[in-house]
């Protein structure tokens, strides 16, 4: 199967998991419309894309914002056409214990993670109704099929969106096809976001020691978009394999 002529929007674009899949679908033929909050390292990547003979388009997108997502998709119609897939793939992790009681971190999480997947199902599926296709992709997490400590509210988000993810499947019918994506530990800027010192260090030490390359989840991504229309690949899980 090929991507040639299909127009993918992908949030959380512009480093690790969302970079990469970016990259590898415009490398297979896909028009991609990038968002993410960081503008100048979007309109980098895009001239990247671009100069090595891709399609791609940006706009500045913060998940927590409804209206962005609705004008990430309206930026994929207006430049391509049509929107045949989006890659629901922002997210943060500001993990910690729960007596550490940042509560402001869990709300972000809330904010970021769940609540910008569903603004990103309904900026999506109007267009999906119109064109009655469409292909809705959520990236979520093994930390929501192995609860660990400091993980909770993040594995908590996460489990919230593949719950989501399965009803939406179900309410689909023939011509919407729907995906979760749940990698394990990936080499990204996950940590960035972390604002308790040890879990940071576990977290950068773990990774450091098995973390895979993100282009392994874009491939898992690809997979899933590279199946016939009347295919539907409902979960893929992707962990390092000195993962437990």
């Amino acid at each position: 199967m090929t991507l040639e002529g299909k127009v993918i929007a992908i949030t959380g674009a512009s480093s690790g998991i969302g970079r990469a899949t970016g990259t590898l679908l415009a490398a297979r033929g896909a028009a991609v419309v990038l968002g993410a909050r960081r503008e100048p390292i979007l309109e980098n990547l895009v001239a990247e894309i671009i100069a090595d003979g891709g399609k791609a388009a940006h706009k500045a997108t913060d998940v927590r914002r409804r209206a962005d997502l609705e004008a990430l998709v309206e930026t994929a119609v207006q430049r391509f056409g049509r929107l045949d897939a989006i890659v629901n793939n922002a997210g943060i992790g500001p993990i910690s214990r729960f007596d550490a009681l940042r509560v402001d971190e869990w709300d972000a999480m809330i904010d970021v993670n769940l609540r910008g997947t569903l603004y990103g199902i309904a900026a999506a599926l109007p267009v999906f109704a119109r064109q009655d296709c469409g292909h809705v992709i959520n990236v979520v997490s093994t930390a929501g099929l192995k609860i660990l400590p400091t993980m909770g509210v993040y594995a908590a988000t996460k489990n919230a969106v593949r719950t989501v993810t399965e009803a939406l499947r179900q309410e689909a019918g023939p011509n919407l096809r729907v995906t979760e994506v749940s990698p394990g530990m990936v080499s990204t800027n996950f940590t960035q976001t972390i604002t308790d010192p040890s879990v940071k260090e576990m977290i950068d030490g773990r990774m450091g020691d098995i973390g895979m390359a993100p282009e392994a989840i874009a491939r898992a991504i690809l997979y899933a978009l590279e199946q016939p229309g009347d295919v539907d690949v409902g979960s893929i899980v992707v962990r390092p394999t000195a993962q437990g």
